[in-house]
């Protein structure tokens, strides 16, 4: 560490290897929104091509919610050892291999010539998009330490992830009308090149700054020690932040010797995995008992994953993070983002597609109204910080989707397409949905401390993506016999989210 008397006031500092390298934050905040709307361009785009791949596979309508679910179970299961890892071994080298990784398998699951193929292919793409999601949350805390600045960032990210939703099934309708696989081609090759400009923009950090913590000792917390540039600039953390929580003990921290947490990652992936197999077995009968013996072995799976990462040293999160309001508001906010209305708006286009024959593109079109007011509304949210706390912003967005979802109720089965109410429908979710996704990145990295803003927008990510899957078979076992059931069970699941996500949290 250079000190004050290393060298004469006039002689500039030679660059050692404990000198934090230099952040470009605009560059970063770019590279990293691009991925993160290139790896949602891939997550959504299945939604207008499930007819199309359903078709060419010879999927049964029983097993078309793994054509989906792919993506978020490998999202799910991995996020956590990947922002464990990414506060350990470096945020930006992470995040790079999951955008190459990304890149390829996309290119590669799009020559997939079974259903078995491509949901492998499609939980391969969910890891490397856990890897992404997971370090640019994290890249972006280490480029905007605190203040309005982060606020704007986390913002912008919120809407690349809007922008992301919207434009993959536009982008899968436009080129399905030649080949449904092209779509898949053209992500992967987008992805390689963002990777191959992120690799030339993010500035690689020196050892000890930089928050790429390649080489900090076993047990430090994989974080970068603050700088002070970041100490003089971050004010004091707000009692929102602190109240009740004891600082995280060093045996804690993510990235004790860096070691992955496979036991975790295991028992929480099939635990997953039986949740989503009971689900979608559940369209066929919810009293059998192959659906009562995987509920069961869901639940005890998961108090399993519980117990390992509570006799972990370094496990992938610190369940003493749930102590915190907050925290706990941004992982509930973000599960019940993902069963109440990513779990629904992955199944609308192919609902309206199949219920009133619409158009793949008036499919996209209709779906892009309600992710484009989304895009709008995460980045006019900024406008809300210090006026209300985001926990209250996300219990407003769930309130606005469920009063968005509510409208669409007859829409599928009407004898035509009631084009306005379906329209206002979509535009009210749509600006519930943008204020969610503004507030839970900000939340996400705000609620636990800066050496663990990896690991909070890992559990983050994770809650919304175990939220979603869950929330995918759940809407297509319910719409199989009445869409109806899956409208008024979104929006009841939406306002069991507002409530949930503000108990126990400030106003402001």
């Amino acid at each position: 560490m250079r000190t004050a008397h290393s060298h004469a006031p006039d002689t500039p500092a030679p660059d050692t290897p404990d000198t934090p390298a230099p952040r470009r934050p605009a560059a970063t905040l770019a590279v990293t929104a691009a991925a993160t709307t290139l790896a949602l361009m891939n997550y959504t785009a299945p939604m207008l091509t499930l007819p199309a791949t359903a078709e060419a596979f010879g999927t049964p309508s029983s097993a078309q919610a793994w054509l989906l679910n792919g993506t978020p179970l490998g999202l799910a299961a991995l996020l956590l050892v990947a922002g464990a890892l990414a506060d350990a071994h470096g945020r930006r080298r992470v995040f790079l291999l999951g955008t190459l990784a990304l890149g390829v398998t996309t290119a590669l699951g799009a020559f997939a010539g079974t259903t078995a193929l491509f949901t492998a292919a499609r939980i391969a793409q969910g890891a490397a998009s856990a890897a992404i999601l997971a370090g640019s949350l994290g890249l972006l805390a280490d480029a905007y330490p605190s203040g309005r600045d982060r606020i704007r960032a986390t913002g912008v990210w919120g809407a690349s992830v809007s922008a992301g939703i919207a434009l993959g099934p536009l982008l899968a309708a436009v080129l399905s009308l030649a080949d449904w696989r092209l779509a898949y081609l053209a992500l992967g090759a987008a992805t390689l090149a963002t990777a191959v400009t992120g690799a030339r923009t993010l500035t690689p950090p020196r050892a000890g700054g930089g928050g790429d913590p390649a080489s900090t000792p076993p047990g430090s917390g994989g974080g970068p020690a603050p700088s002070p540039e970041r100490t003089a600039d971050t004010p004091a953390p707000s009692p929102e932040r602190t109240a009740g929580t004891p600082a995280p003990s060093p045996a804690g921290r993510a990235g004790g010797g860096g070691r992955p947490d496979l036991a975790g990652a295991t028992t929480l992936a099939l635990a997953l995995g039986a949740l989503l197999t009971a689900l979608t077995l559940g369209r066929d009968g919810w009293l059998r008992p192959a659906v009562g013996a995987l509920l069961l072995a869901s639940a005890v799976l998961l108090a399993l994953f519980v117990a390992v990462e509570r006799r972990r040293k370094d496990p992938m999160i610190d369940l003493g993070l749930l102590r915190r309001p907050a925290f706990r508001a941004s992982t509930v906010g973000a599960l019940f983002t993902g069963l109440a209305v990513i779990g629904l708006f992955s199944v609308l286009p192919s609902l309206l597609m199949r219920g009133q024959g619409v158009a793949p593109l008036a499919a996209a079109g209709l779906f892009v109204l309600w992710s484009g007011t989304s895009f709008v509304v995460a980045l006019q949210a900024r406008r809300l910080a210090g006026r209300i706390s985001a926990p209250y912003q996300l219990a407003l967005g769930f309130v606005l989707s469920a009063a968005g979802v509510l409208p669409l109720l007859g829409t599928v089965d009407a004898p035509a397409v009631p084009w306005p109410r379906l329209m206002a429908g979509l535009v009210v979710a749509g600006a519930g949905s943008g204020l969610l996704n503004a507030a839970l990145p900000r939340l996400a990295v705000d609620s636990v401390p800066p050496e663990r803003a990896a690991m909070g927008s890992g559990a983050n990510n994770t809650a919304r993506y175990i939220g979603s899957a869950a929330g995918v078979a759940l809407m297509l076992a319910l719409s199989a016999t009445d869409p109806d059931t899956a409208f008024a069970a979104s929006a009841a699941l939406a306002l069991a989210g507002a409530a949930l996500t503000v108990a126990g949290s400030p106003r402001r």
